[in-house]
């Protein structure tokens, strides 16, 4: 290898030439980032679920008595309302509903309900999801981290993905529940998919509740989405007839 000598005067001329060269192509490519299309920025995603109720919630869960291998029914306020040891007149069922809950707080307190290697999960969760306009495919994406989760951590359990109840639009206030329902009837298609494909059980509750419109019956609810108390009891007493309790 030849080592050429530089002297101070070539090194100053080539030192020039190399910033030039370099200063030209930043401008090069300055230019070609200012024709550039900008991608627009990604829609925010309102995943939020922690807040009071589901703190305290979550609080009472952790310190309560943990039954073993209890039947679980795991979701948001629907569930949460249910007198379910009651209505099954069986005291090895645990409530598990958060009142304003979302497939991503059920992710977050998972732990907690696997811990007690439960038999049986009954999961409705979703409606919350739609009312903050979550992607669907981000919604069934939550869906598969829940079942694999269940099967990786509590393998001998049971779970059961129920329908997403519908609404009686002309009855709610809040405005983030209009037009929901054509969202309901799409996930639960979605969920219905997955059930089959993951081989679980998937509940249709809609000829439970549902008018000839598809939305909910109005003597069935006050406001529109919540059930009222006797509900449960039809509820209860179909998942026996179908065998699932």
């Amino acid at each position: 290898m030849t080592i050429r000598h530089i002297s101070k005067n070539n090194y100053g001329k080539n030192l020039t030439a190399w910033c030039l060269l370099v200063l030209s192509g930043l401008l090069l490519s300055n230019d070609a980032f200012a024709q550039t299309p900008v991608s627009k920025p990604l829609a925010k995603i309102d995943s939020n679920y922690n807040h009071a109720h589901y703190q305290q919630r979550t609080e009472f869960f952790r310190k309560s008595h943990h039954f073993k291998h209890p039947i679980v029914f795991l979701g948001n306020s629907i569930t949460e309302h249910g007198e379910w040891q009651e209505v099954f007149d069986n005291h090895n069922i645990i409530n598990r509903g958060i009142g304003g809950d979302n497939t991503f707080g059920v992710l977050a307190r998972l732990d907690e309900v696997l811990a007690t290697k439960p038999r049986k999960i009954f999961l409705l969760i979703g409606i919350n999801d739609l009312s903050r306009r979550l992607p669907i495919d981000v919604i069934v994406n939550n869906y598969k981290r829940i079942i694999t989760r269940v099967k990786r951590e509590s393998p001998k359990t049971t779970l059961y993905i129920q329908s997403i109840l519908p609404v009686r639009e002309s009855m709610t206030t809040a405005s983030y529940l209009k037009n929901i329902s054509p969202l309901v009837t799409e996930l639960n298609k979605r969920t219905k998919e997955l059930a089959a494909a993951e081989h679980l059980i998937w509940i249709n509750l809609h000829p439970l509740v549902a008018a000839a419109d598809g939305q909910l019956r109005e003597e069935l609810s006050r406001d529109g989405i919540h059930l009222k108390p006797e509900v449960y009891i039809t509820w209860a007493n179909y998942l026996k007839s179908q065998k699932y309790l």
